[in-house]
């Protein structure tokens, strides 16, 4: 399911009539142009709608979709979608500092540490690269986190599969999540207290072995999201559509 399979930014449509359409075998913009019914009063908007989608304004979509329905947008904007996480010392950003940020786009992983390239400036260009960014539990904290300890505005349509995955029925953290999918994870040793841990060893004794073991499980936790999202929006088409080998 892309955009252009979605009548909802359109007046005067709703769930139960988009549903009624793809039912009717009117699933592209296009054919809902030619429906009659509709096509003089979503003339407007589905123009606009066209043209902000050619040049990649994925914030028009961000207004005009509802928030719940922006998983849709992810096949227009996959090559430049972030998916990304964070690791802290704590979990108050009022008391707790960002010690890296891993950023995992279009295939390829970076991340950020403190103390080296972890700045306001090398963050607002990474999300300004990004079209929509995933996280989990990342509207909760992450973003928030990153916002106030670098005086930032992350204003990316924002996908949080913590919330997508209830949608489908799967609740708890991300490993517990992706065992249940059959999502691969190495380093299953570490979790959140030990990233602290291997924090203060790099920072406190200049282990870099431990800031790379560090960096590689916060890369882990950014990489699988993207499977994991794979999953969940097929999940999300079985959901919504009556008939979601149209939207494969």
């Amino acid at each position: 399911m892309k955009l252009e399979n979605s009548f909802l930014l359109f007046p005067g449509i709703g769930q139960k009539t988009e549903r009624k359409l793809w039912q009717n075998g009117i699933t592209h913009w296009d054919e809902l142009e030619d429906s009659g019914k509709y096509g003089d009063r979503i003339e407007e908007k589905r123009d606009k709608a066209k043209k902000n989608l050619e040049v990649g304004n994925e914030l028009f979509f961000k207004q005009e979709l509802p928030s719940k329905s922006m998983w849709r947008a992810y096949r227009n904007f996959k090559d430049s979608i972030a998916f990304f996480d964070i690791e802290t010392t704590g979990l108050k950003p009022e008391t707790s500092k960002t010690t890296t940020v891993s950023i995992y786009r279009n295939g390829e992983s970076k991340t950020l540490v403190r103390g080296q390239d972890l700045t306001k400036e090398n963050l607002e260009k990474e999300f300004f690269e990004s079209s929509l960014i995933v996280s989990f539990n990342g509207k909760r904290f992450d973003k928030p986190f990153l916002e106030k300890n670098y005086g930032i505005e992350i204003e990316n349509p924002h996908l949080d599969l913590m919330y997508l995955c209830r949608r489908i029925g799967l609740s708890g953290g991300l490993k517990k999540i992706e065992k249940e999918l059959s999502v691969d994870r190495e380093l299953e040793d570490i979790d959140g207290r030990e990233a602290i841990r291997l924090w203060k060893r790099y920072e406190k004794d200049g282990d870099e072995e431990a800031l790379r073991k560090l960096v590689r499980y916060n890369q882990y936790d950014a990489e699988n999201l993207q499977d994991v999202m794979e999953i969940t929006r097929e999940k999300l088409i079985g959901e919504v559509a009556d008939r979601p080998e149209r939207f494969r």
